[in-house]
């Protein structure tokens, strides 16, 4: 992932840096120009001063230091006195002006200055090395302090760059704390040039989006009113047949039949679509797992006792943060289910218990369970373990555990399907966490 703080940084020090070095370079070019010319200074006025000296034949003496040579001849080509770290031959030509020479194993700057008050030539020596020394320490001193500083600048752009972009950070932190069905517009207010078109654009967005859900609400609404109305009109119509055609009563019943499988499956897209995290209006509160156990197996025990079958609750008050209508379906669904394939006679328990993993929900069946191959896919939608008919015969259309599975998202729940391990049967259990936030309840989950 690529890094806008990190490109910055880079970006800002490259350049710092290349400036720096190209500033140097310039430098160094311009300062080695000026110590030559102050250098040639000093070695006029050593030849100078040393033109002062008063000698008589030919001696030779010690130099001031090591770095410097010099000589002085006569006007006709006679040595008239010599450093020690000089030759007896003239060291350059005896012609006015400075030059570059060889002798004793080293480069010198050499000044020849005809002093014409006492007829005779000064030549002043200079080691090149030396010079060359003395110069890049005196740069070196005015080049370190920039090098040194590098880390010290980028430290500094590093800080200014990432309080440049906190705002980024701002906003990144406010879309994600933002809920699912939060479409509200950023509360992002005067933010900078560069960054205005972007929360701009997030704004519009939200509003098309807010729009969109707006007319998915509508459409959900009138197309349940729309679709449920022509089949309750034809229900009533194949009643009024069945009454006045007799003959025709096992035709009309398979008809009844199919509309209720119909009705059911509208029901259910209804439903399923409701419950989705984006459009699912949660009333998030604290309730009692336990009791609204009793209350939907009370609902339910009806349907349940038709098919001479038996229903227990067992387990103990669990508290909860949760929105007690959809719990109300998740629960009914699993016991619909739990009913719907076992066969007749056979025994439901709902249990209520807190675990290591959180608050556990649980429905146990007697039924025929799910092949391991296929608990996976359970949870798709239109889904059916056998195909659209069942091996029971059961009627269905596939969304039941669709809808489970969207409610226990809505809650941050886990799902958990087991066949039982010592009899026949499915164990689903839905576990809850504990102490988790309110507002996390309706974030959108992924399909």
């Amino acid at each position: 992932m690529k890094s806008i703080r990190f490109y910055l940084v880079v970006a800002l020090l490259s350049t710092i840096a290349l400036g720096n070095f190209v500033a140097a370079v310039y430098g160094y070019r311009s300062s080695m120009l000026e110590a030559e010319a102050l250098l040639d200074t000093q070695l006029a006025d050593t030849a100078i001063l040393i033109s002062t000296m008063r000698s008589s034949g030919t001696s030779v003496v010690e130099a001031p230091s090591s770095r410097l040579a010099f000589q002085i001849w006569t006007a006709n080509g006679q040595l008239v006195q010599r450093s020690t770290n000089s030759a007896t031959t003239p060291i350059a030509a005896l012609e006015e002006g400075y030059r570059d020479e060889n002798f004793e194993g080293f480069r010198w700057r050499v000044l020849s200055h005809f002093d014409a008050q006492q007829q005779r030539w000064i030549l002043v020596a200079e080691r090149i090395d030396i010079r060359t020394e003395l110069a890049d320490n005196l740069i070196l001193h005015a080049v370190v302090p920039i090098v040194v500083s590098l880390p010290v600048i980028a430290l500094i752009v590093w800080l200014v760059v990432g309080n440049g972009l906190s705002l980024v950070k701002k906003l990144a932190k406010e879309l994600r704390n933002k809920r699912a069905d939060d479409l509200s517009r950023l509360s992002t207010s005067n933010p900078p040039v560069e960054l205005a078109p972007v929360v701009d654009a997030i704004n519009d967005l939200l509003e098309r989006l807010k729009n969109s859900v707006l007319r998915e609400r509508r459409f959900s609404s009138d197309a349940a009113h729309e679709l449920r109305t022509p089949l309750s009109a034809i229900k009533v119509h194949v009643h009024n047949l069945r009454q006045e055609h007799p003959e025709s009563a096992e035709a009309l019943q398979i008809l009844d039949r199919d509309l209720g499988r119909l009705s059911h499956l509208i029901e259910q897209i209804m439903l399923l679509y409701r419950v989705t995290p984006e459009h699912y209006q949660a009333n998030m509160q604290v309730l009692d797992l336990h009791k609204l156990a009793q209350t939907v197996v009370g609902d339910l025990y009806a349907d349940i006792d038709k098919k001479n079958q038996s229903i227990s609750l067992t387990g103990t008050s669990q508290s909860i943060t949760g929105d007690q209508d959809s719990l109300s379906i998740l629960l009914g669904n699993l016991i619909l289910n739990a009913s719907k394939y076992s066969p007749e006679g056979a025994s439901i328990r709902v249990y209520v218990d807190r675990t290591e993993l959180g608050i556990c929900l649980g429905v146990e069946d007697t039924g025929p369970g799910i092949p391991l191959a296929e608990i996976s896919r359970v949870f798709d939608r239109f889904y059916r373990v056998g195909g659209d008919r069942h091996s029971s015969s059961t009627d269905g259309c596939g969304l039941g555990l669709s809808i489970v599975k969207h409610i226990a998202n809505l809650h941050h729940a886990n799902i958990v399907l087991e066949n039982n391990a010592d009899a026949p049967g499915l164990t689903v259990n839905v576990i809850f966490p504990v102490d988790i936030d309110t507002h996390l309840f309706v974030e959108r989950i992924p399909e």
